[in-house]
């Protein structure tokens, strides 16, 4: 089925969150979705239904899948994947927006690259949080909501842009409000930190 114009942006917020939660999950659920013709991808995007596009971008959410989940690990992975996430999401957008003039798409662009920004902030911050847990489970738990959600809401925006479009949406205020929470309870640790220290 063809993406109408008016739910492109829909599907582009929700698909930009959801590379910004694991990239690698998100462009294999759009390449096997287009393969599967379950997805007409806009032409600029047609390479994602490539077997070879999908079977990397399937090895690499297999290595993600393992390395995300050690904790400590974890954050380096994610520190590193700053500079992956953001820029496929904010290509992946400037792509789909191909039918658009090079001002709309370079907006699409922007805004792709901030939702997944946001999505990659959010996560990276509550991973920092759980981190120092001593038991790994939360951290297991917590990358296995991060994949499933990934692939999830890729799926939803293609069957549901509106809905996936508002989730991913919440998702960006969430986003926000945790990397605000969690910077000011490390900030007060630091805080707290140098009080003990200087007695």
């Amino acid at each position: 089925m063809a993406i109408p114009p008016q739910e492109l942006v829909a599907l582009l917020i929700a698909v930009s969150f959801a590379a910004g939660l694991n990239v690698y999950a998100t462009v294999a659920t759009l390449g096997l979705l287009a393969h599967t013709h379950w997805l007409a991808l806009p032409p600029s995007l047609q390479l994602l239904g490539n077997w070879w596009i999908i079977g990397a971008a399937a090895a690499l959410f297999a290595v993600e899948f393992f390395a995300d989940k050690v904790p400590a690990f974890d954050l380096v992975w994610n520190a590193l994947h700053t500079f992956i996430r953001v820029p496929v999401a904010a290509l992946l957008a400037y792509q789909a927006a191909s039918g658009l003039s090079p001002l709309e798409q370079a907006a699409a662009a922007a805004i792709g690259g901030t939702i997944a920004l946001a999505a990659h902030g959010g996560k990276t911050a509550v991973r920092a949080a759980i981190t120092p847990s001593p038991e790994p489970l939360s951290n297991i738990a917590l990358s296995s909501v991060e994949d499933i959600g990934a692939v999830g809401l890729t799926w939803l925006a293609t069957a549901h842009p509106y809905v996936a479009g508002g989730i991913a949406l919440a998702g960006v205020v969430v986003a926000v409000l945790l990397i605000g929470l969690i910077w000011k309870a490390i900030k007060s640790l630091f805080r707290g930190a140098e009080r003990v220290f200087a007695q």
